[in-house]
Protein backbone atom coordinates (compact mmCIF):
# COMPACT_ATOMS: atom_id res chain seq x y z
CA UNK A 1 0.00 0.00 0.00
CA UNK A 2 3.16 2.39 1.17
CA UNK A 3 4.37 1.45 -2.54
CA UNK A 4 1.10 1.98 -4.21
CA UNK A 5 0.62 5.57 -2.16
CA UNK A 6 4.41 6.30 -3.86
CA UNK A 7 4.09 5.03 -7.30
CA UNK A 8 0.55 6.73 -8.02
CA UNK A 9 1.63 10.04 -8.29
CA UNK A 10 4.37 9.59 -9.42
CA UNK A 11 2.86 8.54 -12.45
CA UNK A 12 0.83 10.84 -12.58
CA UNK A 13 3.51 13.57 -12.18
CA UNK A 14 5.04 11.81 -15.04
CA UNK A 15 1.97 11.87 -17.51
CA UNK A 16 1.22 15.34 -17.03
CA UNK A 17 2.21 17.68 -19.76
CA UNK A 18 4.24 20.41 -18.96
CA UNK A 19 2.75 23.66 -18.75
CA UNK A 20 3.48 25.82 -22.20
CA UNK A 21 6.13 28.83 -21.22
CA UNK A 22 5.12 31.32 -23.78
CA UNK A 23 7.69 33.72 -24.60
CA UNK A 24 7.07 37.46 -24.59
CA UNK A 25 9.28 39.59 -27.41
CA UNK A 26 10.24 43.20 -27.91
CA UNK A 27 10.93 44.45 -30.95
CA UNK A 28 14.86 45.10 -29.50
CA UNK A 29 14.52 41.47 -28.06
CA UNK A 30 13.66 40.39 -32.04
CA UNK A 31 16.69 42.35 -33.51
CA UNK A 32 19.14 41.09 -31.35
CA UNK A 33 18.24 37.65 -32.05
CA UNK A 34 17.73 38.05 -35.82
CA UNK A 35 21.36 39.83 -35.52
CA UNK A 36 22.82 36.86 -33.77
CA UNK A 37 21.38 33.91 -35.59
CA UNK A 38 21.41 35.24 -39.62
CA UNK A 39 23.40 32.51 -41.53
CA UNK A 40 24.36 36.21 -43.64
CA UNK A 41 25.51 37.70 -40.98
CA UNK A 42 27.53 35.20 -40.41
CA UNK A 43 29.11 34.96 -44.11
CA UNK A 44 29.40 38.77 -44.24
CA UNK A 45 31.89 37.82 -41.03
CA UNK A 46 33.75 35.29 -42.38
CA UNK A 47 33.98 37.48 -45.43
CA UNK A 48 35.39 39.82 -43.55
CA UNK A 49 38.01 37.85 -41.93
CA UNK A 50 39.04 36.84 -45.45
CA UNK A 51 39.80 40.41 -46.75
CA UNK A 52 41.58 41.07 -43.75
CA UNK A 53 43.98 38.35 -44.13
CA UNK A 54 44.64 39.06 -47.76
CA UNK A 55 44.87 42.95 -46.93
CA UNK A 56 48.25 41.18 -44.91
CA UNK A 57 49.30 39.09 -47.45
CA UNK A 58 49.50 42.02 -49.78
CA UNK A 59 51.24 43.52 -47.33
CA UNK A 60 53.86 41.02 -47.14
CA UNK A 61 53.92 40.55 -50.58
CA UNK A 62 56.64 43.79 -50.27
CA UNK A 63 58.92 42.03 -47.72
CA UNK A 64 61.78 39.88 -48.37
CA UNK A 65 60.75 36.15 -49.49
CA UNK A 66 63.10 33.07 -47.85
CA UNK A 67 63.18 30.19 -50.44
CA UNK A 68 64.85 26.70 -49.80
CA UNK A 69 65.26 24.30 -52.68
CA UNK A 70 66.83 20.65 -52.96
CA UNK A 71 66.48 18.00 -55.33
CA UNK A 72 68.31 14.54 -56.08
CA UNK A 73 69.07 12.92 -59.06
CA UNK A 74 70.20 9.51 -60.26
CA UNK A 75 71.45 9.32 -63.80
CA UNK A 76 73.10 5.85 -65.64
CA UNK A 77 76.05 7.45 -66.94
CA UNK A 78 78.47 9.94 -65.48
CA UNK A 79 79.56 13.31 -67.24
CA UNK A 80 82.62 13.20 -69.08
CA UNK A 81 84.97 16.12 -69.69
CA UNK A 82 87.15 14.20 -72.07
CA UNK A 83 86.48 12.20 -74.39
CA UNK A 84 87.99 8.45 -74.80
CA UNK A 85 90.19 9.32 -77.84
CA UNK A 86 91.83 12.50 -75.37
CA UNK A 87 91.93 10.27 -72.29
CA UNK A 88 94.26 7.91 -74.53
CA UNK A 89 96.57 10.75 -75.79
CA UNK A 90 96.58 12.45 -72.16
CA UNK A 91 97.85 8.75 -70.56
CA UNK A 92 100.65 8.07 -73.28
CA UNK A 93 101.71 11.72 -73.88
CA UNK A 94 104.77 11.38 -72.21
CA UNK A 95 106.10 8.48 -74.34
CA UNK A 96 104.99 10.44 -77.16
CA UNK A 97 106.72 13.62 -75.75
CA UNK A 98 110.03 11.61 -75.55
CA UNK A 99 109.79 9.79 -78.65
CA UNK A 100 109.78 13.23 -80.25
CA UNK A 101 112.51 14.61 -77.78
CA UNK A 102 114.66 11.55 -79.24
CA UNK A 103 114.08 11.94 -82.75
CA UNK A 104 115.02 15.64 -82.86
CA UNK A 105 117.83 14.55 -81.03
CA UNK A 106 119.04 12.34 -83.23
CA UNK A 107 117.78 14.35 -85.86
CA UNK A 108 119.99 17.24 -85.20
CA UNK A 109 123.18 14.96 -83.32
CA UNK A 110 122.81 13.28 -86.79
CA UNK A 111 126.33 13.98 -88.81
CA UNK A 112 128.17 15.50 -85.87
CA UNK A 113 131.70 15.45 -86.03
CA UNK A 114 134.53 16.63 -83.93
CA UNK A 115 137.41 18.00 -85.62
CA UNK A 116 141.00 17.33 -83.78
CA UNK A 117 143.98 19.13 -86.18
CA UNK A 118 142.21 18.00 -89.78
CA UNK A 119 141.42 14.89 -88.21
CA UNK A 120 137.37 14.73 -88.47
CA UNK A 121 135.90 12.08 -85.55
CA UNK A 122 131.82 11.65 -86.03
CA UNK A 123 130.91 11.74 -82.45
CA UNK A 124 127.01 12.46 -83.23
CA UNK A 125 125.29 9.40 -83.29
CA UNK A 126 127.37 8.51 -79.42
CA UNK A 127 126.01 12.13 -78.30
CA UNK A 128 122.69 11.66 -79.25
CA UNK A 129 122.83 7.72 -77.69
CA UNK A 130 124.41 9.32 -74.73
CA UNK A 131 121.49 12.25 -74.72
CA UNK A 132 118.63 9.30 -75.21
CA UNK A 133 120.01 6.98 -72.09
CA UNK A 134 119.63 10.10 -70.34
CA UNK A 135 115.87 11.24 -71.10
CA UNK A 136 115.36 7.24 -70.24
CA UNK A 137 117.01 7.51 -67.33
CA UNK A 138 115.03 10.77 -66.13
CA UNK A 139 111.82 8.36 -66.87
CA UNK A 140 110.45 12.00 -68.30
CA UNK A 141 107.91 9.46 -70.06
CA UNK A 142 106.52 8.02 -67.04
CA UNK A 143 106.27 11.33 -65.22
CA UNK A 144 104.32 12.71 -68.15
CA UNK A 145 102.26 10.18 -68.34
CA UNK A 146 101.66 10.30 -64.90
CA UNK A 147 100.77 13.75 -64.74
CA UNK A 148 98.11 13.04 -67.89
CA UNK A 149 96.98 10.42 -65.52
CA UNK A 150 96.48 12.66 -62.80
CA UNK A 151 94.53 15.38 -65.71
CA UNK A 152 92.50 12.34 -66.34
CA UNK A 153 91.65 11.41 -63.04
CA UNK A 154 90.83 14.85 -62.07
CA UNK A 155 88.70 15.41 -65.14
CA UNK A 156 86.59 12.61 -64.26
CA UNK A 157 83.22 13.01 -62.74
CA UNK A 158 81.21 10.65 -60.51
CA UNK A 159 77.86 12.13 -61.50
CA UNK A 160 75.65 9.23 -61.15
CA UNK A 161 74.48 11.01 -57.84
CA UNK A 162 73.80 14.01 -57.58
CA UNK A 163 72.05 16.51 -54.91
CA UNK A 164 72.03 20.18 -54.28
CA UNK A 165 70.29 22.49 -52.25
CA UNK A 166 70.14 26.54 -52.11
CA UNK A 167 68.46 29.22 -50.10
CA UNK A 168 67.05 32.16 -51.61
CA UNK A 169 66.64 35.82 -50.33
CA UNK A 170 64.85 37.99 -52.99
CA UNK A 171 63.52 41.34 -52.31
CA UNK A 172 61.42 43.00 -54.20
CA UNK A 173 62.74 47.00 -55.35
CA UNK A 174 60.18 48.53 -57.44
CA UNK A 175 57.77 46.98 -59.46
CA UNK A 176 56.33 49.64 -61.09
CA UNK A 177 53.70 50.74 -58.18
CA UNK A 178 52.15 47.34 -58.11
CA UNK A 179 53.02 45.90 -55.02
CA UNK A 180 52.00 49.13 -53.29
CA UNK A 181 48.78 49.61 -55.54
CA UNK A 182 47.47 45.39 -54.68
CA UNK A 183 48.10 46.54 -50.77
CA UNK A 184 45.85 49.24 -51.42
CA UNK A 185 43.13 47.57 -52.96
CA UNK A 186 43.51 44.59 -50.66
CA UNK A 187 43.08 47.16 -47.84
CA UNK A 188 39.81 48.98 -49.85
CA UNK A 189 38.34 45.41 -50.00
CA UNK A 190 38.48 44.66 -46.59
CA UNK A 191 36.81 48.42 -46.04
CA UNK A 192 34.15 46.92 -48.33
CA UNK A 193 33.57 43.84 -46.69
CA UNK A 194 32.77 45.78 -43.64
CA UNK A 195 30.52 48.26 -45.08
CA UNK A 196 28.65 45.22 -46.58
CA UNK A 197 28.50 43.78 -43.42
CA UNK A 198 26.90 47.10 -41.88
CA UNK A 199 24.50 47.16 -44.85
CA UNK A 200 23.29 43.38 -44.26
CA UNK A 201 23.11 44.35 -40.51
CA UNK A 202 20.52 47.07 -41.50
CA UNK A 203 18.93 44.96 -44.17
CA UNK A 204 18.51 41.93 -40.97
CA UNK A 205 17.06 44.85 -38.49
CA UNK A 206 14.30 45.92 -41.15
CA UNK A 207 13.54 41.87 -42.40
CA UNK A 208 12.62 41.54 -38.45
CA UNK A 209 10.82 44.58 -38.18
CA UNK A 210 8.83 44.41 -40.82
CA UNK A 211 8.14 40.89 -39.77
CA UNK A 212 7.36 41.98 -36.51
CA UNK A 213 4.82 44.67 -37.37
CA UNK A 214 3.32 42.36 -39.03
CA UNK A 215 2.20 39.86 -36.20
CA UNK A 216 1.78 43.12 -34.37
CA UNK A 217 -1.00 44.23 -37.68
CA UNK A 218 -2.10 40.42 -37.45
CA UNK A 219 -2.34 40.07 -33.75
CA UNK A 220 -4.52 43.73 -33.68
CA UNK A 221 -7.41 42.52 -36.33
CA UNK A 222 -7.02 38.67 -34.70
CA UNK A 223 -8.68 40.92 -31.60
CA UNK A 224 -10.58 43.22 -33.86
CA UNK A 225 -12.18 40.33 -35.69
CA UNK A 226 -12.85 38.78 -32.24
CA UNK A 227 -14.64 41.67 -31.19
CA UNK A 228 -16.67 41.63 -34.58
CA UNK A 229 -17.90 37.95 -34.40
CA UNK A 230 -18.66 38.69 -30.36
CA UNK A 231 -20.58 42.21 -31.62
CA UNK A 232 -22.89 39.63 -34.06
CA UNK A 233 -23.37 36.83 -31.31
CA UNK A 234 -24.65 39.23 -29.10
CA UNK A 235 -27.17 40.61 -32.46
CA UNK A 236 -28.40 37.10 -33.38
CA UNK A 237 -29.07 36.72 -30.01
CA UNK A 238 -31.15 39.47 -29.72
CA UNK A 239 -32.74 39.26 -33.49
CA UNK A 240 -33.35 35.83 -32.06
CA UNK A 241 -35.76 36.93 -29.42
CA UNK A 242 -37.09 39.17 -31.58
CA UNK A 243 -38.05 36.69 -34.08
CA UNK A 244 -39.45 34.61 -31.26
CA UNK A 245 -41.82 37.20 -30.35
CA UNK A 246 -42.90 37.90 -34.32
CA UNK A 247 -41.01 41.26 -33.89
CA UNK A 248 -38.45 40.05 -36.93
CA UNK A 249 -38.60 38.38 -39.59
CA UNK A 250 -37.00 35.56 -40.61
CA UNK A 251 -35.11 37.24 -43.53
CA UNK A 252 -33.57 39.74 -41.03
CA UNK A 253 -32.03 36.32 -38.50
CA UNK A 254 -30.64 34.99 -42.00
CA UNK A 255 -28.65 38.33 -42.93
CA UNK A 256 -27.44 38.46 -39.00
CA UNK A 257 -26.15 34.61 -39.45
CA UNK A 258 -24.61 35.49 -42.94
CA UNK A 259 -23.05 38.49 -41.69
CA UNK A 260 -21.81 36.04 -38.77
CA UNK A 261 -20.73 33.03 -40.72
CA UNK A 262 -18.63 35.77 -42.60
CA UNK A 263 -16.71 37.47 -39.31
CA UNK A 264 -16.23 33.62 -38.35
CA UNK A 265 -14.35 32.69 -41.14
CA UNK A 266 -12.76 36.43 -41.12
CA UNK A 267 -11.33 35.34 -37.57
CA UNK A 268 -9.85 31.79 -38.70
CA UNK A 269 -8.02 33.59 -41.49
CA UNK A 270 -6.66 36.46 -39.07
CA UNK A 271 -5.77 33.00 -36.58
CA UNK A 272 -4.33 31.35 -39.87
CA UNK A 273 -2.99 34.47 -40.74
CA UNK A 274 -1.14 35.23 -37.11
CA UNK A 275 0.38 31.77 -36.71
CA UNK A 276 2.41 32.18 -40.49
CA UNK A 277 3.23 35.70 -39.31
CA UNK A 278 4.86 34.17 -36.34
CA UNK A 279 6.55 31.76 -37.98
CA UNK A 280 8.35 34.04 -40.17
CA UNK A 281 8.88 35.94 -37.33
CA UNK A 282 10.46 33.12 -35.60
CA UNK A 283 12.37 31.75 -38.70
CA UNK A 284 13.81 35.34 -38.54
CA UNK A 285 14.87 35.45 -35.41
CA UNK A 286 16.68 32.06 -35.28
CA UNK A 287 14.14 30.48 -33.38
CA UNK A 288 12.26 27.07 -34.12
CA UNK A 289 9.01 27.76 -36.37
CA UNK A 290 6.66 25.93 -33.59
CA UNK A 291 8.02 28.24 -30.88
CA UNK A 292 5.05 29.85 -28.71
CA UNK A 293 5.88 33.12 -29.14
CA UNK A 294 3.78 36.72 -28.01
CA UNK A 295 4.94 39.87 -29.14
CA UNK A 296 4.88 43.42 -27.16
CA UNK A 297 1.46 45.46 -29.00
CA UNK A 298 1.07 48.72 -28.30
CA UNK A 299 -2.56 49.50 -26.16
CA UNK A 300 -5.47 49.97 -27.63
CA UNK A 301 -5.86 53.45 -27.37
CA UNK A 302 -2.55 54.53 -27.74
CA UNK A 303 -2.17 57.00 -30.37
CA UNK A 304 0.69 58.14 -32.37
CA UNK A 305 1.92 61.29 -31.64
CA UNK A 306 5.53 62.01 -33.19
CA UNK A 307 5.53 65.84 -34.54
CA UNK A 308 9.15 65.95 -34.89
CA UNK A 309 9.40 63.12 -37.63
CA UNK A 310 6.01 63.74 -40.42
CA UNK A 311 8.85 64.07 -43.27
CA UNK A 312 8.83 67.74 -43.15
CA UNK A 313 12.13 68.14 -41.53
CA UNK A 314 15.26 69.17 -43.61
CA UNK A 315 17.52 66.97 -44.80
CA UNK A 316 20.85 67.40 -45.82
CA UNK A 317 21.25 65.18 -48.69
CA UNK A 318 25.15 65.52 -48.36
CA UNK A 319 25.75 64.25 -44.98
CA UNK A 320 23.00 61.52 -46.18
CA UNK A 321 25.18 60.51 -49.22
CA UNK A 322 27.98 60.08 -47.19
CA UNK A 323 26.45 58.14 -44.82
CA UNK A 324 24.78 55.73 -47.29
CA UNK A 325 26.63 52.38 -47.67
CA UNK A 326 25.79 52.21 -51.46
CA UNK A 327 28.14 55.92 -52.06
CA UNK A 328 30.57 54.31 -49.57
CA UNK A 329 30.83 50.99 -51.65
CA UNK A 330 30.93 53.33 -54.94
CA UNK A 331 33.62 55.53 -53.23
CA UNK A 332 35.30 52.41 -52.36
CA UNK A 333 35.16 51.17 -56.03
CA UNK A 334 35.82 54.37 -57.58
CA UNK A 335 39.65 54.25 -55.19
CA UNK A 336 39.96 50.83 -56.62
CA UNK A 337 39.45 51.63 -59.70
CA UNK A 338 42.51 54.58 -59.26
CA UNK A 339 44.79 51.62 -57.78
CA UNK A 340 43.86 49.68 -61.15
CA UNK A 341 45.17 52.37 -63.26
CA UNK A 342 48.49 52.52 -61.42
CA UNK A 343 48.85 48.75 -61.24
CA UNK A 344 47.83 48.72 -64.90
CA UNK A 345 50.43 51.30 -65.76
CA UNK A 346 52.97 49.15 -63.75
CA UNK A 347 53.12 46.86 -66.38
CA UNK A 348 54.92 49.64 -68.13
CA UNK A 349 57.70 51.17 -66.01
CA UNK A 350 60.87 48.83 -65.08
CA UNK A 351 60.79 46.13 -62.10
CA UNK A 352 63.84 46.17 -59.81
CA UNK A 353 64.73 43.44 -57.41
CA UNK A 354 67.75 42.29 -55.70
CA UNK A 355 68.30 38.67 -54.64
CA UNK A 356 71.05 36.81 -52.31
CA UNK A 357 71.28 33.21 -51.32
CA UNK A 358 73.35 30.19 -50.66
CA UNK A 359 74.32 27.12 -53.35
CA UNK A 360 74.83 23.79 -51.80
CA UNK A 361 76.09 20.67 -54.30
CA UNK A 362 77.07 17.54 -54.26
CA UNK A 363 79.63 16.57 -56.30
CA UNK A 364 81.52 19.19 -55.43
CA UNK A 365 81.54 21.47 -58.21
CA UNK A 366 83.51 24.43 -56.68
CA UNK A 367 86.73 21.86 -56.28
CA UNK A 368 87.30 19.89 -59.41
CA UNK A 369 83.61 17.26 -59.13
CA UNK A 370 84.91 15.95 -55.52
CA UNK A 371 82.14 13.48 -54.29
CA UNK A 372 81.63 16.08 -51.24
CA UNK A 373 79.26 18.83 -50.22
CA UNK A 374 80.44 22.25 -51.42
CA UNK A 375 78.69 25.68 -51.75
CA UNK A 376 79.41 29.08 -52.41
CA UNK A 377 77.39 32.51 -51.41
CA UNK A 378 76.02 34.23 -54.41
CA UNK A 379 74.02 38.21 -54.66
CA UNK A 380 72.14 39.68 -57.75
CA UNK A 381 70.15 42.44 -58.83
CA UNK A 382 67.59 41.49 -61.50
CA UNK A 383 66.39 44.73 -63.70
CA UNK A 384 63.42 44.37 -66.35
CA UNK A 385 62.62 47.10 -68.43
CA UNK A 386 59.87 47.10 -70.96
CA UNK A 387 60.73 48.75 -74.53
CA UNK A 388 57.22 47.85 -76.38
CA UNK A 389 54.54 46.71 -74.49
CA UNK A 390 51.29 47.46 -76.54
CA UNK A 391 48.66 45.75 -74.31
CA UNK A 392 50.30 47.57 -71.28
CA UNK A 393 48.96 50.70 -73.07
CA UNK A 394 45.58 49.05 -73.62
CA UNK A 395 45.47 47.91 -70.02
CA UNK A 396 45.61 51.69 -68.90
CA UNK A 397 43.07 52.81 -71.19
CA UNK A 398 40.19 50.03 -70.01
CA UNK A 399 41.23 51.20 -66.41
CA UNK A 400 40.87 54.64 -66.96
CA UNK A 401 37.41 53.60 -68.61
CA UNK A 402 36.63 52.00 -65.66
CA UNK A 403 37.36 54.74 -63.04
CA UNK A 404 34.91 56.89 -65.53
CA UNK A 405 31.82 54.61 -65.59
CA UNK A 406 32.12 54.29 -61.45
CA UNK A 407 31.83 58.05 -61.58
CA UNK A 408 28.79 57.47 -63.80
CA UNK A 409 27.65 55.62 -61.01
CA UNK A 410 28.54 57.64 -58.10
CA UNK A 411 26.52 60.59 -59.98
CA UNK A 412 23.34 57.98 -60.61
CA UNK A 413 23.19 56.50 -57.11
CA UNK A 414 23.41 60.27 -55.49
CA UNK A 415 19.70 60.74 -57.69
CA UNK A 416 18.30 57.79 -56.79
CA UNK A 417 19.29 58.34 -53.13
CA UNK A 418 17.79 62.31 -53.12
CA UNK A 419 14.73 60.50 -54.99
CA UNK A 420 14.41 57.63 -51.98
CA UNK A 421 14.70 60.13 -49.22
CA UNK A 422 12.03 62.89 -50.73
CA UNK A 423 9.69 59.45 -51.68
CA UNK A 424 9.55 58.07 -47.84
CA UNK A 425 9.30 61.66 -46.43
CA UNK A 426 6.22 61.96 -48.16
CA UNK A 427 5.17 58.38 -47.39
CA UNK A 428 5.80 59.62 -44.00
CA UNK A 429 3.87 62.79 -44.08
CA UNK A 430 0.65 60.92 -45.84
CA UNK A 431 0.42 58.27 -43.44
CA UNK A 432 0.39 60.33 -40.38
CA UNK A 433 -2.45 62.23 -42.49
CA UNK A 434 -4.37 58.91 -42.77
CA UNK A 435 -3.90 58.22 -39.25
CA UNK A 436 -5.42 60.91 -38.48
CA UNK A 437 -8.15 60.73 -40.71
CA UNK A 438 -8.77 57.28 -39.34
CA UNK A 439 -8.35 58.12 -35.85
CA UNK A 440 -11.82 60.78 -37.36
CA UNK A 441 -13.38 58.30 -38.85
CA UNK A 442 -13.16 56.03 -35.93
CA UNK A 443 -14.62 58.54 -33.36
CA UNK A 444 -17.59 58.83 -35.81
CA UNK A 445 -18.02 55.03 -35.84
CA UNK A 446 -17.90 54.32 -32.36
CA UNK A 447 -20.98 57.42 -32.03
CA UNK A 448 -22.77 55.39 -35.13
CA UNK A 449 -22.66 52.12 -33.18
CA UNK A 450 -23.32 53.60 -30.24
CA UNK A 451 -26.51 55.39 -31.47
CA UNK A 452 -27.46 52.45 -33.50
CA UNK A 453 -26.92 49.99 -30.32
CA UNK A 454 -29.35 52.27 -28.53
CA UNK A 455 -31.86 52.33 -31.48
CA UNK A 456 -31.80 49.03 -32.14
CA UNK A 457 -32.88 48.19 -28.43
CA UNK A 458 -35.27 50.91 -28.30
CA UNK A 459 -36.87 49.21 -31.63
CA UNK A 460 -36.14 52.34 -33.60
CA UNK A 461 -33.73 50.53 -36.66
CA UNK A 462 -33.59 47.25 -38.09
CA UNK A 463 -30.53 44.98 -37.62
CA UNK A 464 -29.40 46.03 -40.50
CA UNK A 465 -28.99 49.05 -39.54
CA UNK A 466 -27.01 47.94 -36.41
CA UNK A 467 -24.57 45.84 -38.77
CA UNK A 468 -23.83 48.45 -41.27
CA UNK A 469 -22.84 50.54 -38.01
CA UNK A 470 -20.75 47.50 -36.64
CA UNK A 471 -19.14 47.02 -40.57
CA UNK A 472 -18.22 50.62 -40.33
CA UNK A 473 -16.80 50.60 -36.91
CA UNK A 474 -14.65 47.44 -37.99
CA UNK A 475 -13.66 49.34 -40.91
CA UNK A 476 -12.49 52.17 -39.17
CA UNK A 477 -10.42 50.03 -36.50
CA UNK A 478 -8.94 47.69 -39.37
CA UNK A 479 -7.62 51.54 -41.35
CA UNK A 480 -6.08 52.31 -37.57
CA UNK A 481 -4.28 49.77 -37.55
CA UNK A 482 -2.77 49.74 -40.95
CA UNK A 483 -2.58 53.51 -40.49
CA UNK A 484 -0.32 52.90 -37.28
CA UNK A 485 1.44 50.01 -39.15
CA UNK A 486 2.58 51.62 -41.75
CA UNK A 487 3.72 54.91 -39.83
CA UNK A 488 6.16 52.41 -38.22
CA UNK A 489 7.18 51.09 -41.09
CA UNK A 490 7.81 54.30 -43.19
CA UNK A 491 9.53 55.79 -40.11
CA UNK A 492 11.67 52.09 -40.21
CA UNK A 493 12.28 52.93 -44.01
CA UNK A 494 13.45 56.39 -43.71
CA UNK A 495 15.39 55.95 -40.90
CA UNK A 496 17.14 53.29 -43.10
CA UNK A 497 17.27 55.97 -46.30
CA UNK A 498 19.04 58.42 -44.08
CA UNK A 499 21.08 55.64 -42.18
CA UNK A 500 20.59 57.11 -38.91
Amino acid sequence: MHVKKFILPLLLLLLTPPASSQEVLTLDTCRARALRANRGLKQAKAKVQETDALEKAAFCEMLPRVTANGGYMWMEKSVNLLSEEQKERLSTMGDEIQSDISSAIHQEMSGFNLDLGGLSIPVGDALAGRLDNALTNANLSGKINEMGNEIINGMTTDTRNMGGAMITVTQPIYLGGKLLAAHRTAALVHSLAGVELDKKQQETVIAVDEAYWQVVSVEYKKSLAEQYAALLDTLEHNVQLLVDAEMATQGDLAQVRVKHNEAQMSLTKATNGLMLSKMLLAERCGMPLDSDIEVVTMQNDQRIQDNDNQGNQTVDMNEVWSKRPEMHMLRIADSVARQGVRMAASTLKPNVAVSGGYLLTNPNVFDGFKNEWGGTWMAGVVVNVPIVHPAGIYAVKAAKAKRNEVAYQMEEAEEMIALQVKKLSCELEIAYKHLAQAESDLDAAENNLKLADESFKAGMCSSSDLMAAQTAWMKSESEIIDARIEIEMDKVYLKQALWN
